[in-house]
């Protein structure tokens, strides 16, 4: 028919361009989310304390483990984060696709990236040499919110990939099963041989 041969297309169209909005709903959605990541690291995170004496500025406690918790904490965070995320969007997107997977891995990596860089700005000031001076010499002051190990920014799309990936082998919906082929003998009404004829010589 002439009208049929553009419905194929158009729908392939259709349901591309629905994917990618879905995708794309999914990553700003959790890279919005990484404020929330901002906000934790900030109130959970330890400080660093630190000193001056007029001259110089200097860790009150040098032995101290405080910028390993800073890290730490962040990293446990996004991996919460993460795996909260991949359940949500499980929950919502039930179906998957390739597009709400690569929109979670964006939006996760991004959501780190907020999650940090809010972190930092709204924790002390990166200005030590300021920060010194404004508080006076001899008294003690916190340090920034730093990220040592960068590789905490991966917690969060690391465990959301891999805990979408668990959701959905798990629970996520099953493919329906190749019909049997429809062999001889295989009991088809079609395929078996019909009986002999009553009182017909079967030698």
């Amino acid at each position: 028919m002439p009208g049929s041969s553009g419905i194929g297309p158009r729908h392939s169209t259709q349901d591309l361009a629905k994917d990618a909005r879905a995708g794309a709903i999914v990553a700003l959605a959790v890279a919005v989310s990484g404020v929330l990541l901002g906000l934790a690291w900030l109130w959970l995170a330890p400080r660093i304390p630190m000193i001056s004496d007029g001259k110089a500025v200097y860790l009150k406690d040098s032995e101290g483990e405080q910028a390993i918790g800073i890290d730490g904490w962040f990293t446990l965070l996004g991996a919460a984060f993460g795996l909260l995320s991949a359940l949500v969007v499980f929950l919502l997107r039930r179906t998957g696709g390739i597009a709400v997977v690569i929109g979670l891995a964006v939006g996760a990596v991004l959501a780190s990236v907020v999650g940090w860089r809010l972190g930092m700005a709204l924790g002390p000031t990166s200005d030590i040499v300021a920060h010194a001076k404004e508080v006076g010499s001899g008294k003690v002051f916190d340090g920034p919110l730093k990220l040592q190990a960068k590789g905490a920014l991966l917690a969060w799309p690391a465990l959301a990939m891999a805990g979408h990936l668990i959701l959905t082998a798990a629970f996520g919906p099953r493919d329906p099963s190749p019909p049997l082929p429809d062999w001889p003998g295989w009991g088809s009404p079609e395929s078996a041989d019909p009986p002999p004829a009553p009182g017909k010589d079967q030698s």
